[in-house]
């Protein structure tokens, strides 16, 4: 296992900090300490006050759930975005992948997860009611279903296509572009821009 005792505790102790972020493992944590290091106290200052605002500041919208800093996103309040497609998706952190794509200009709704009856998250953990309530306002032509294609983003997506088979709204699926078994969070543009554009009637 790593060492990290031959740094001071102030050292030791982002070091363990830094670990504990998604992908960062022990040396990678120890690599960007070292490098905080050679940074100017004003900047140093600024990435932390920046984690503070960070809690505070970034809120959730409240139509999609997208990261916002009121109210509602930049997606939801911009006045050219085509609001008769809404694109469902895992995560807020999935919606600037679709944005970088380039081939969405709809707007989105955040589940925050997926179905996983292993970990205890059933339906009832999704933001499925807010979706429920966005269709039944009316003025919606197509949801695509843009869950992972893994066993829980493909038994969500069948859920979902279920609960909404009788809303009069086109049910779509992503292409089989994107691998299966893959995380959207990671898939890169081109890829998306194509299973989006590709992606087929689940009804």
């Amino acid at each position: 296992m790593f060492d990290t005792d031959a740094y001071p505790k102030s050292l030791q102790r982002l070091i363990g900090l830094l670990a504990r972020l998604p992908g960062i493992g022990r040396r990678s944590a120890e690599r960007l300490a070292l490098a905080l290091l050679d940074w100017s106290e004003e900047d140093l200052r600024h990435l932390g006050e920046s984690l503070v605002r960070l809690r505070q500041e970034v809120q959730y919208c409240t139509v999609c759930g997208n990261f916002s800093d009121g109210d509602r996103c930049v997606i939801c309040s911009h006045p050219q975005r085509q609001t008769e497609v809404i694109c469902v998706v895992e995560t807020a952190a999935q919606i600037p992948v679709f944005e970088r794509s380039g081939g969405f200009h709809g707007l989105y709704h955040v589940l925050g997860g997926r179905i996983a009856p292993l970990q205890g998250i059933g339906p009832e953990a999704l933001a499925i009611e807010g979706l429920r309530r966005r269709l039944a306002q009316g003025g919606i032509a197509e949801l695509i279903l843009a869950t992972s294609p893994d066993v829980e983003g493909e038994a969500t997506a069948a859920f979902l296509a279920n609960e909404f088979a009788d809303s009069g709204v086109r049910l779509t699926r992503l292409a089989s572009g994107v691998p299966v078994g893959a995380d959207l969070s990671y898939a890169d543009a081109a890829t998306l821009a194509s299973a989006l554009g590709g992606r087929r009637a689940m009804r």
